[in-house]
């Protein structure tokens, strides 16, 4: 599933739903994000209007995952039991909704024989938001941070979507939120009406198409040497 994506810029959230980041003057996030990563969201503030706040990519961020569950990933959500895991439950009964605002997402593309990343993007190359939930954490320090997770449906049938993930896998998908439909995602507080807001985008709207991760620069032999002489 999606846990890479291309993060909205500070200009383009204000653009996307004219949104005061004052709050975010001295947040930074790097152009691609992954597991406990920070990145924008967009939630309710306690004034019930849109805020943008910076949270952690995965609802159970690594310093928060218990040890006797090393390998639990939370980047995503399956939409048909997030009422019902312990690790979702409570929120999405809750509904603390959020967008997760991006301008594209990558998936493993594996018609070549082999995976090859691609990106998936909105086809007049807007930024667009996909539905995500969050929740806050009590750090150790007596700071509250947060984090968030995306909500993910069937793509089996979808014409673009259903080309990504192994051959033999269940093709699954992040759910975009239509513009005209961002505000009352974000008000929902009925979490069997909020499924009604996790469809799929129409595949005409988008665009996909082979984008490589840049191969890691090699050092330098004297670089290397240097490297070594400082362990």
């Amino acid at each position: 599933m999606c846990t890479n994506y291309r993060p909205t810029s500070r200009d383009l959230l204000h653009e996307m739903m004219g949104l005061d980041l004052a709050t975010l003057a001295d947040m930074e996030w790097p152009d691609e994000t992954w597991k406990d990563y920070n990145a924008p969201i967009i939630r309710l503030g306690m004034d019930g209007q849109p805020e943008c706040v910076v949270a952690s990519f995965g609802f159970v961020p690594r310093r928060h995952v218990p040890a006797a569950m090393p390998s639990l990933t939370t980047m995503n959500a399956r939409s048909e039991t997030v009422g019902q895991l312990r690790s979702y439950s409570k929120y999405w009964k809750s509904s603390q909704l959020c967008l997760v605002p991006m301008t594209g997402f990558y998936e493993p593309n594996y018609e070549s024989g082999k995976a090859v990343r691609w990106q998936i993007a909105m086809a007049d190359k807007r930024p667009f938001a996909v539905a995500g939930m969050w929740r806050s954490w009590e750090e150790a320090d007596g700071s509250t941070s947060n984090s968030f997770t995306q909500l993910t449906i069937n793509a089996d049938e979808h014409p673009l979507l259903k080309r990504f993930h192994k051959p033999d896998d269940e093709k699954r998908t992040l759910v975009v939120v239509p513009p005209e439909a961002y505000s009352d995602w974000l008000s929902c507080r009925d979490p069997e009406f909020a499924r009604a807001f996790l469809n799929p985008y129409p595949h005409d709207l988008m665009q996909a198409w082979e984008d490589p991760r840049p191969a890691a620069k090699k050092k330098p032999a004297a670089e290397k040497q240097q490297s070594l002489l400082d362990f």
